[in-house]
């Protein structure tokens, strides 16, 4: 009887072995957080010109322009002290009350305008999700940028505000950039965590200005941080002064104020300020990541 020949199997590489030389991955894979970032950090100049169009947006279509960015926390301003130090009287207790509102509201004003604009960062970028593709955590990142762009003219104003209130200049006051990079990286963390949540339940967006007006009640913005000591006691005080706003608000006010009270040591103050914005910015960044592949979908 005639042997039937066998034929040898293939010995060459599997498909598996192909894909990972040529640097090929799975359609729809989510990629891990190192590979996810890496691809992010590729698309810095991609972030940075899309927050210029944005500011070149929103500024070309009013007369006034760049005047606004500095109008309007100016003019919030003079409305609550109207309302909050003159008319309710809450200034009695400090001394420079005209620069600890500017600094309450102009540093609060700085998250607010994050999470306001990272709430519709994926949400009012549908079209451009589902055209292209690239790590869609750059649109908050870029939403962020835009907002620190105005908040470097801001800084300018509260700090001719300042001065203009009799305030001397002090080595403190190199406090500011450390106290604002760490903001920053805690409203970028907001922005990514907001735009995530508000893209998966849209219905939320409508809390957003309340949760923003309790918040803002809550961070000594608009009165003395010693109210809170006078009318709160146990959790309830210990609860207010872990508020992340009051702590970043603190800061700024004890960089370029002198004889401020605090509601804690300055240094416990830093400690704080560096563990929120460590929770917030990474945890953030991993709650959106994980949302990477359903974004512009449905």
């Amino acid at each position: 009887m005639a042997q039937t020949a066998v034929a040898e199997s293939d010995t060459g590489p599997s498909l598996k072995e192909l894909a990972r030389e040529h640097g090929l991955t799975k359609a729809g894979r989510l990629p891990r957080l190192p590979e996810y970032t890496r691809h992010l950090w590729s698309y810095r100049h991609f972030i940075a010109a899309f927050a210029n169009a944005k500011v070149s947006a929103s500024l070309g279509s009013t007369k006034l322009g760049v005047v606004w960015q500095l109008l309007t926390p100016l003019i919030n301003a003079g409305v609550y002290y109207l309302i909050f130090g003159v008319l309710i009287n809450t200034k009695q207790n400090v001394d420079n009350f005209i620069a600890y509102l500017c600094a309450g509201v102009f540093i609060f004003g700085f998250t607010q305008t994050v999470v306001q604009a990272g709430s519709q960062s994926i949400t009012a970028n549908m079209a451009l999700i589902r055209a292209l593709h690239f790590p869609r955590a750059s649109l908050p990142i870029a939403v962020t940028l835009v907002e620190v762009r105005n908040m470097i003219a801001s800084i300018v104003v509260l700090i001719a505000i300042v001065l203009l209130t009799g305030e001397p200049i002090t080595v403190e006051w190199l406090l500011l950039i450390p106290a604002l990079i760490l903001q920053t990286f805690f409203n970028a963390g907001l922005a990514l965590f907001v735009s995530r949540l508000i893209s998966k339940v849209t219905d939320i967006r409508q809390l957003i200005p309340y949760i923003l007006r309790i918040w803002m009640y809550g961070s000594a913005v608009l009165y003395p941080v010693t109210f809170f000591a006078e009318r709160l006691h146990g959790w309830q005080l210990a609860l207010v002064e872990a508020n992340p706003m009051l702590i970043f608000i603190e800061l700024i006010r004890h960089a370029l104020m002198e004889n401020v009270t605090l509601a804690q040591p300055v240094g416990l103050l830093w400690i704080q300020a560096i563990i929120w914005t460590v929770l917030v910015s990474f945890g953030g960044y991993v709650y959106f990541w994980r949302g990477e592949k359903g974004y512009g979908r449905g």
